[in-house]
């Protein structure tokens, strides 16, 4: 409609840069209230600026550009046109684009259009300023600041101006405002920019305003400001940073009254040079420096010098800085040094003017100078057990005492003495590290104990490499026993039962000997013998004794003649810890054949009964000989093998090989009551020769029963009896009693461990595949059932050992702990034992339908039945196979859980109650498993409980992506999660996981052959551990009946035959009518 193009407004403006402007206030919005008088083809608009301008443009009927004015300076006094038409004309072009000025449709489509305009005239058209920095330093209180750095700018495009507020500025850009600076230059936020190398110093300066806005708001005490007319003052922290931003840039100093142009920020030292002279016997040091020298910051980093600003290094700051403060403070341009002063300064002072800078001397005094190696000497005497010492400091002729209260006379001493007083600090600062005091006859002493025993172990040793050490013969007398000779010795006293333990330090008596393992136990370093002679408490013999007494709790007042007495059941600690480099204690015979005996119970001669000999595994023939051994030496023990190991059977052949060697005498076995029968039924199959008696029935029954104990060889018993009848157990004393599922005591208070202690017996055992659960309690309480005292009391107990490795991750008390109680501990695993088992254990796992699944099931079973009937009747068996399928299906989902298709049961599932022993039982044995399910809304569903047990899985099934596959079973195989979520159709093959070793079928699929392909996962090459496969069944259902005609039809199970309907094509209606009892 318009004849206006952006290539034609662009020719009809001002310049390049006042179109950029026009650009930037068209895409701002600075065109306000454009209205178009249709039959006049006139638009008038109200355009934003330092203050609002008129704009009026005529077009002719045919859309040509007839006139445009603004009302503002620049287009009275300037051809072409202003931003202001400028910017209006590129308004009327856009939105003619999209039509009419006032339908609603077509101000939609110039919200589009501006949209697009935004990201055409993207930032790259604000217009960039340029920005000059000057910089001024006043010290001494002039122009009103003291020692202060202020900035201040000057801006603009082409010409600069000055920034008469820095403050002002960055309260206009804060409310996008303009300011105006002079006649040809307006700084309008909307429009112009910082370039990008200026902008990190106007964030920085931002950064004072913002602060500075903030506290002016909201502190109640006010603050004086920075910002001071036109200049900012910079604190020390901003001036070291507007520094280092102006590096490779040039910026103008105002220095003193001195302005200097384009000077630079650099890292660099001052070229410094010094003269030394000789005047009238004194010395005089000035600084050669032509021009101005001026640090610019408190800590001097900063200097002025030579047009420059440099950051020196710290090398030259610490040196020069005092110096330069002492020649600053001077009238005159040197400093005078006296005589007496000379041999100070030349030795403190001039060294470190030499690391800064060139230093000319003088001949006469460059030939005063001599430096002479330096001898140092020091004397050590021993003064009623205290140390004195002297030094003596020499270079040639000259001898300096540093304590001596007697000054040298300098003042006739026409040569200057250079001392290397970087070696005579060195010296002294070993006496004053090890609090040397000063007396009287100027010789330094040490009269404290601790700083004799610190300055003769730590600091002598560094005097000797330093000084030449002269000894008096008393000083000789105090020394520190590095080494020392070490003895001791363990016999067993087969007369006593007792280990005798013995230990002994070379001319050290028992008194001392107690006093020194109290001194290690307050942790002091050293211990003082009568002699005088200093102890290091420190050493390895020395602690790792104290360690040992510690970890026994052992009484130190017991010791007798160096000897101490120590139950037996402490042996195999004791060797164990006497290993090595510490293995210099003696055992005696009977003491080593213990030790042996225990450690290694399969070289032993016990021969189980004839009747079990080929029975017997091999591994199980080592816990027969593990309990024969301890049982010897009257020690108690945990047998721990894993789940399917066999403890009871191990346990059954040491009881008929006890009763055989020492005669009949009752041991009694507590078990839970589930277990008691399968107990005796165990003792039926293979020890008919124990004679057994149950206990159970009523109170009346068990009590008869316990009065005839004494008749038989074994008495078995549950944990609930023993609670109630423990009293009665009193009068009788058993040759053992032992534990079954020994954690049902591993609290100590409970019931169940009360009752089972007071129990009577010559040795006790205990037999548990889970000997710790939650916490080292558990297994403090089955020790302190198998052997009383050997964990010490509880207290003790957890002081010792379980505060220090469960809280504070203790390795060291987590080693003396497994120090004592492994050899008291036999666990084996099914991986340790590979090839005493199967290959692979099968187990037929029932679960019951809870009450509201047996009604959903019964419901679904009739209807189903009902609908199989009427298809059967109606279309023949064949083609009523998918309903028979269908119908199955939905039963057995029922099986497994309602809800994975019944969204509003609430109920729950018997067989997923039974999952979750299952796990608990499977995992806490460290066992990793895989589930297989047919249904993926099971699987979601067991997920749910896996999460809310906290236990970690992985899961896959037919979505799963083929490269997620292999990720997830490497990662599973390399021990990441506990299960192994897999749905039966997409991970029953193709997968290796031999990281896990229990295989659970949730559902019985109707294949046997798929089943144990999936098993196959992890009944592979690779795998090293048996493979438990539990098959998962719910009690009076179709799935009895599936598994029941699985096993019946092995040979159709154990052929190839593809999952879902084709089995029940496989299948006859005779066994599909006995599965639906149709």
């Amino acid at each position: 409609m318009f004849n206006i193009t952006e290539d034609s407004i662009k020719k009809s403006t001002l310049n390049d840069r006042t179109f950029k402007k026009s650009i930037n206030y068209y895409k701002n919005n600075y065109v306000k209230n454009l209205l178009y008088y249709k039959n006049k083809f006139t638009f008038s608009a109200i355009v934003e600026g330092t203050k609002n301008y008129n704009v009026d443009i005529n077009f002719d009927k045919n859309g040509e550009l007839q006139h445009a004015e603004c009302n503002c300076p620049a287009y009275r006094e300037y051809w072409g046109y202003c931003k202001h038409i400028s910017a209006t004309l590129l308004d009327i072009m856009h939105k003619d684009k999209i039509g009419t000025f006032d339908s609603k449709e077509k101000r939609n489509n110039e919200q589009i259009q501006k949209l697009l305009d935004n990201y055409r005239f993207n930032s790259d058209s604000k217009i960039p300023i340029n920005i000059e920095y000057n910089y001024e330093f006043y010290p001494h209180g002039t122009s009103g600041y003291k020692n202060a750095s202020t900035l201040n700018l000057r801006i603009g495009e082409d010409k600069l101006y000055v920034v008469k507020s820095i403050k002002a500025l960055f309260q206009h850009i804060e409310h996008n405002e303009s300011m105006v600076y002079g006649k040809n230059f307006t700084f309008e936020p909307k429009i112009h920019k910082f370039k990008e190398e200026d902008q990190p110093i106007i964030d920085m300066l931002k950064e004072i305003y913002d602060n500075e806005s903030y506290i002016n708001e909201y502190s109640s005490y006010g603050s004086g400001s920075l910002f001071k007319g036109k200049n900012v003052i910079l604190t020390p922290n901003t001036l070291k940073r507007f520094f280092s931003m102006m590096k490779q840039r040039k910026l103008n100093a105002r220095i003193y009254h001195n302005y200097y142009e384009n000077i630079e920020v650099k890292d660099d030292d001052i070229d410094l040079s010094f003269s030394l002279k000789d005047s009238e016997k004194n010395l005089s040091l000035e600084m050669d420096y032509n021009g101005l020298l001026v640090p610019l910051d408190q800590n001097g980093n900063y200097f002025f010098s030579n047009k420059s600003i440099l950051n020196i290094s710290e090398k030259q700051r610490k040196n020069l800085i005092p110096i330069y403060n002492q020649l600053s403070k001077n009238i005159e341009t040197s400093i005078k040094i006296p005589k007496e002063y000379r041999e100070d300064f030349i030795s403190e002072i001039y060294p470190s003017i030499k690391k800064i800078g060139n230093i000319n001397i003088d001949e006469k005094v460059k030939s005063s100078i001599y430096n002479p190696d330096l001898i140092k000497e020091v004397y050590l005497d021993n003064e009623n057990n205290n140390i004195i010492a002297s030094i003596k400091l020499i270079y040639g002729d000259t001898t300096i005492e540093p304590f001596s209260k007697e000054k040298r006379d300098l003042q006739n001493d026409e040569k200057i003495l250079l001392r290397d007083l970087e070696k005579e600090n060195e010296i002294l600062n070993i006496f004053e590290n090890a609090n040397f005091k000063v007396n009287k006859d100027n010789n330094i002493y040490l009269d404290d104990e601790e700083d004799i025993y610190n300055f003769l172990n730590n600091m002598l040793p560094k005097l000797q490499k330093q000084a030449d050490i002269y000894y008096s013969n008393s000083f000789k007398n105090i020394e520190v026993k590095t080494s020392s000779a070490f003895s001791g010795g363990i016999r067993l006293n087969e007369k006593t039962d007792m280990l005798e333990f013995n230990f002994e330090i070379d001319g050290v008596n028992d008194d001392d000997l107690r006093e020194i393992f109290n001194s290690i136990k307050k942790n002091k370093k050293y211990y003082r013998l009568k002699d005088g002679s200093f102890l290091p408490l420190s050493i390895n013999n020395l602690t790792h004794m104290s360690n040992i007494i510690d970890n026994l709790d052992l009484d130190l007042d017991n010791f007798n003649n160096s000897i101490i007495e120590i139950p037996k059941f402490n042996s195999l600690y004791l060797d164990s810890e006497f290993q090595g480099e510490f293995n210099y204690i003696n055992r005696n015979l009977a003491f080593k054949q213990l030790v042996q005996n225990i450690k290694e119970p399969k070289d032993m001669e016990f021969s189980p009964p004839e009747d079990l000999t080929n029975i017997l595994r091999n591994y199980q023939m080592v816990g027969f000989k593990w309990l024969k051994t301890l049982s010897t030496y009257s020690l108690g023990g945990i047998l721990a093998d894993d789940m399917g190991l066999g403890k009871t059977l191990q346990v059954l052949s040491f009881l008929l090989s006890e009763k055989k060697e020492k005669g009949s005498k009752p041991s009694l076995i507590i078990v839970p009551t589930s277990l008691v029968y399968n107990w005796e039924d165990e003792k039926n199959k293979f020890a008919k020769n124990l004679n057994t008696l149950v206990i159970s029935g009523d109170k009346n029954s068990r009590k008869e029963m316990i009065n005839q104990i004494n008749e038989y060889d074994l008495i078995i018993t549950s944990y609930p009896l023993i609670r109630r009848d423990s009293e009665l157990y009193s009068d009788f004393n058993f040759r053992y009693c032992i534990l079954d599922e020994a954690q049902h005591i591993k609290n100590p208070t409970s019931q169940n461990a009360k009752s089972v202690k007071m129990i009577n017996s010559e040795n006790n055992f205990a037999l548990t595949g889970t000997p710790i659960e939650n916490s080292l309690t558990e297994l403090w309480s089955i020790f302190d059932f198998i052997m009383p005292g050997y964990l010490f009391s509880h207290n003790k107990f957890m002081k010792k050992f379980e505060k220090p490795i469960i809280k504070n991750d203790n390795n060291e008390a987590l080693d003396t702990f497994k120090k004592h109680i492994t050899p008291f501990i036999l666990r084996r695993l099914k991986k340790d034992v590979l090839q005493e088992l199967p290959e692979k254990i099968e187990h037929k796992i029932t679960a019951e339908l809870t009450n509201d699944q047996k009604k959903v099931y019964l419901s679904f079973l009739n209807e189903i039945k009902g609908e199989i009937k009427s298809s059967i009747a109606e279309k023949g068996f064949n083609k009523s196979q998918m309903k028979i399928l269908a119908g199955l299906t939905r039963l057995r989902q029922i099986c497994c859980h309602p809800n994975t298709f019944i969204e509003n049961y609430n109920g729950s599932s018997g067989k997923l109650k039974l999952l979750e022993e299952i796990l608990d039982d499977t995992l806490e044995s460290n066992h990793r498993i895989l589930l297989f399910s047919q249904f993926t809304s099971m699987l979601f569903i067991i997920k749910k409980l896996l999460k809310s047990k906290n236990i970690k899985y992985k899961y896959l099934d037919g979505s799963t992506k083929s490269e997620e596959r292999r990720e997830l079973v490497k990662e599973f195989n390399n021990g990441e999660g506990d299960v192994f979520l897999i749905s039966l159709r997409a991970g029953g093959t193709g997968l290796n996981l031999t990281g896990a070793d229990t295989v659970i079928h949730f559902d019985p699929w109707w294949n046997p052959a798929v089943e144990n392909q999936a098993t196959d996962r992890a009944h592979r090459i690779g795998q090293k551990n048996t493979v438990h496969v539990m098959n998962l069944i719910t009690k009076g259902t179709i799935e009895e009946k599936i598994y029941e005609l699985q096993e019946k039809k092995k040979k159709i199970v154990d052929s190839v035959i593809k999952p879902g309907e084709k089995m029940v094509s496989k299948m006859t209606e005779k066994e599909l009518r006995d599965i639906f009892g149709i």
